[in-house]
């Protein structure tokens, strides 16, 4: 038995489980609508399937071998350890439980779309409901100390809890909420130029400019729309990002078409050896979204990057930004207020919104709060934290397509990935000679190589917490997101501090 034995069978594994990515990426961007029935068959079906090959017993039995193994080096022995660290979770579900599961997200989804579309929420709450209770299940299978939450905190963001998330909010907090207010205090920009009439077509290839300035491979990649954006991945060569477009709001295309491809930037930068393997692997949802909040809010957010890119986006729409300079732009791009949506939220008042999902997140698996009740608790946090009225379910409660797939646990990796990507920004302007002037100039390959060699290429060679210390020499921090948004904000704000 040897790793080459080894590698061909998580490339098979992987091959599952790639090819029930392929059919969910199509669920959410081509697939016709009588197809959901049998759809969710098929990758419950495939679903079973992965469950089994990684559950097998020959593949027990080769872990155990490699893992005495003397002759591995360092990377094969953490790919062996790694693996056998799923391998044990996975044989804590039975493969029922796991087609049930598969069955219910897709069920789940389709009720979600209709609900979204029609605005009424008891759609979509039995699907919910019924989705809950297994989630619920399965914190009770995979197992946890302190709280049930913990277990699905620990799917996307290993060895982070409830109470460390919790202490982590109040800190932000405490800072956060009085320098929002002393903004809602100061005169307000205006942003009225992002709410124009911006042909649709004419800001798709917006968008794809902005992609290749990036650095995305479209070779190895493409770009679609979907209801939310979202990115997925079959291989290094393989990432398919989904942007949505308004045309009556600029903002959302801009935004959406960054975020995503910081996204697939991580995805096509890790290790095409490794495919299937761990190493092969992102390390965790914070890091993934560490990458694109970076390219979204440190780099597209910035004012040298609109001073590059001013002209280009007038030669798409003259007439409606005729008028605008890359001074006026990036104030308005960057206009705090309270939002409903949350991804069309500013980068401040958006941590808000991450808030009060993990608080009903987390009650929700205390049981101490209900699928039915959720439309009047999520308008009533709203009202506390943000101070609006949410006028209709779409907006609010029915907004984000997360608890729809069972991702619950995932909302916090949003602002832990702000605060990584404000570190890790932090880090590179003092690694790269002049940065700031050569994403003014458009010339953005040296940072993307910087986050290629420090963070790509490893996969999941580290955890979160090495990953930070070995570019940083430092655990995770909020203080620089907190240090970047009082510089920022108060220049824009004319405040100060």
């Amino acid at each position: 038995m040897s790793y080459s034995n080894y590698k061909n069978q998580l490339q098979k594994i992987a091959d599952v489980a790639y090819s029930i990515a392929v059919l969910s990426w199509d669920q959410e961007t081509y697939m016709p609508e009588k197809g959901a029935d049998l759809r969710a068959q098929q990758i419950s079906t495939l679903s079973g399937l992965h469950h089994k090959l990684y559950t097998d017993k020959e593949l027990e039995v080769l872990l155990d071998n490699l893992i005495n193994d003397n002759s591995l080096d360092e990377k094969q022995r953490k790919n062996v350890l790694l693996t056998k660290e799923t391998f044990d979770k996975q044989k804590k579900y039975s493969t029922e439980f796991v087609e049930l599961m598969s069955k219910t997200i897709s069920n789940c989804f389709q009720a979600w779309q209709s609900a979204k579309e029609k605005n009424d929420f008891s759609i979509y709450a039995p699907e919910l409901e019924k989705l809950l209770a297994l989630k619920r299940q399965e914190c009770e299978i995979l197992g946890y100390e302190e709280h049930p939450y913990d277990a699905q905190l620990n799917e996307y963001e290993k060895g982070i809890t409830t109470k460390e998330i919790s202490q982590l909010f109040e800190q932000v907090k405490t800072e956060l909420v009085p320098f929002v207010k002393k903004i809602s205090e100061a005169k307000q920009v205006d942003d009225a130029c992002f709410f124009q009439h911006f042909d649709k077509d004419k800001q798709w290839d917006f968008g794809i400019d902005l992609l290749k300035q990036m650095g995305f491979d479209f070779s190895a990649g493409r770009q679609d729309k979907s209801s939310h954006p979202f990115t997925t991945s079959f291989s290094p060569n393989d990432v398919r990002l989904t942007t949505r477009i308004q045309e009556n709001d600029l903002s959302e295309m801009i935004w959406s078409c960054i975020h995503e491809g910081g996204h697939g930037l991580y995805e096509q930068g890790l290790p095409i050896d490794e495919y299937g393997m761990p190493l092969g692997e992102a390390i965790s949802l914070g890091i993934h979204e560490s990458q694109s909040r970076l390219w979204e809010n440190n780099v597209g957010r910035s004012l040298p990057y609109w001073k590059n890119n001013i002209n280009l986006i007038k030669s798409y729409f003259p007439e409606q930004l005729k008028n605008v300079s890359a001074e006026d732009f990036y104030f308005a791009m960057n206009k705090v207020t309270p939002s409903l949506i949350r991804t069309s939220a500013d980068e401040l008042t958006y941590h808000f919104h991450i808030m009060i999902r993990f608080e009903i997140e987390k009650a929700l698996f205390e049981n101490t709060i209900q699928v039915k009740d959720l439309p009047s608790i999520w308008n009533e946090k709203y009202k506390n934290y943000l101070g609006i009225n949410v006028p209709s379910d779409a907006q609010g409660v029915l907004q984000d397509i997360h608890w729809s797939h069972g991702s619950f646990g995932y909302f916090p990796t949003y602002s832990i990935g702000s605060f990584y990507a404000a570190q890790f920004f932090a880090q590179a302007k003092k690694e790269i000679n002049n940065l700031t002037e050569q994403i003014e100039s458009g010339q953005l390959s040296e940072l993307l190589n910087w986050l290629r060699t420090k963070i790509h290429i490893h996969g999941r060679l580290y955890t979160s917490n090495e990953l930070c210390m070995k570019i940083c020499g430092e655990p995770l921090n909020e203080k620089y997101f907190m240090d970047y948004a009082k510089e920022k904000y108060a220049q824009i704000y004319k405040m100060n501090l």
